[in-house]
């Protein structure tokens, strides 16, 4: 006679583990739940003995409150999105910097978005913060779609347009006019007797912007300006095939403005290797007066934009807008310098 196999026991599973809650905590202290309540949002109305008993059971169940839930319950989250075009550059980092610890001074918390170039990718990414009702939000760039701006208007969630300028904002801005700085390095090329400058330019709108206002101040002298465009965001490499691609076309350029500091950086270090002497026959002028660019080989001169104080102005708009206050103004033009160095 076969015997069957037994049949095993089916492996127990262990039930996973039940996540803390406010009653559980107030359970094991031995208080109400609203006095557990106020140990996590209004400390100073418990006695110092009594709270340090909830923190401690706080602490060892690992209880993270609901933020949710009272978010519900007051219509404030207490979150603050900012989108920016990419996180892997150090163009914005100085303006996240400031507008986070400025947030954080006022209880607010401060959640990035990778954005990109694209506009339509920034209108889906909208729709979802949107839908998530933070207490403002901060964009890099002007919103261009309707359908964007209609919603943004319609949540009546606060918002700061930054690092560009419009006479019509969707709520409130700080940001510097990308024409402006176009003409501005045009004119500060052709001042020191550049006559056939070239621009090495990311394909983004506001890099457009100034690339165009740059080649409108030279067409109006009857000179034109080639320009050689790469994807955005911009790596150094770019500046050095770009640099050779203008110089296989137009060898007698003379100066070339670039849309980043990398592809400035990248323009240096071509020039180097073919013994282009920068500045007396190559001048070179780039954007954002990166840290590093100070260290450039020649140092580079470079378009300033005080991204600090971008950030900061952007984050007391959105406290004052939250809080019930009205800015001190709803458009702020920060401006912007010509880091004069060596490399122009």
């Amino acid at each position: 006679m076969v015997k069957k196999p037994s049949k095993q026991p089916a492996e127990r599973r262990s039930a996973p583990a039940k996540t803390p809650t406010l009653a559980d905590i107030a359970a094991e202290v031995g208080v109400t739940k609203i006095t557990v309540s106020r140990a996590l949002n209004n400390p100073g109305q418990l006695s110092p003995a009594t709270l340090e008993k909830v923190r401690a059971a706080i602490r060892r169940s690992g209880y993270t409150p609901n933020l949710l839930a009272g978010s519900l319950s007051s219509n404030r989250s207490k979150l603050v999105v900012a989108l920016v075009p990419s996180i892997s550059g150090a163009m914005f980092t100085a303006t996240m910097q400031n507008v986070a610890e400025h947030l954080q001074q006022h209880g607010y918390q401060l959640l990035i978005g990778q954005a990109g170039y694209d506009d339509a990718r920034e209108d889906a990414l909208l729709e979802a913060v949107i839908g998530r009702r933070p207490d403002g939000i901060i964009l890099t760039g002007i919103v261009h779609s309707a359908q964007a701006r209609q919603k943004l208007r319609a949540a009546r969630i606060p918002v700061v347009e930054t690092w560009d300028l419009t006479p019509k904002p969707i709520d409130m801005l700080v940001g510097f006019s990308h024409p402006a700085i176009g003409r501005a390095a045009a004119e500060y090329l052709w001042k020191r007797g550049c006559r056939r400058p070239a621009i090495i330019s990311p394909d983004d709108r506001r890099a457009r912007l100034r690339a165009e206002a740059f080649s409108a101040v030279y067409a109006a002298k009857k000179y034109s300006v080639p320009v050689i465009e790469a994807p955005a965001p911009t790596p150094m490499g770019d500046g050095r095939s770009g640099l050779a691609a203008l110089l296989a076309k137009h060898p007698g350029i003379d100066g070339v403005f670039c849309g980043s500091d990398n592809l400035a950086l990248g323009a240096l270090i071509e020039a180097k290797a073919r013994d282009i002497a920068v500045p007396q026959q190559l001048r070179v002028i780039g954007y954002g007066d990166q840290s590093y660019g100070k260290d450039a080989d020649p140092p580079l001169t470079s378009v300033r934009i005080d991204g600090a104080a971008i950030g900061r102005l952007a984050a007391e708009m959105l406290v004052a807008r939250a809080t019930g206050q009205a800015p001190r103004k709803k458009i702020v033009d920060i401006g912007f310098s010509i880091a004069e160095r060596a490399s122009a």
